[in-house]
């Protein structure tokens, strides 16, 4: 498992393509390959948990998201996890 850490600006083109970013989300939801992801309380940035077997699988879904190069979205933080209790 893999989890992104992201940061969010002001800027209003993060807000313009949130909706087809979150349908992509729910597709990677229905594939099994997301199994959690959500803003912040105080929207300032979100967590992304990712079941992928590597760091490949990671980034060919960062990828095909333009979002995540969306002008107000940053990846500050991507790491493999080992959950102990899921």
């Amino acid at each position: 498992m893999f989890i992104v850490e992201l940061s969010f600006g002001d800027e209003p083109d993060r807000l313009a393509a949130r909706p087809a970013h979150r349908e992509r989300l729910q597709a990677l939801h229905q594939e099994g390959r997301l199994v959690m992801a959500g803003p912040f309380s105080d929207d300032s940035g979100a967590l992304l948990v990712f079941d992928v077997p590597d760091a490949e699988a990671l980034a060919a879904i960062v990828a095909e998201d333009p979002y995540y190069r969306t002008p107000g979205v940053a990846v500050v933080g991507q790491r493999e996890w080992s959950p102990i209790i899921r």
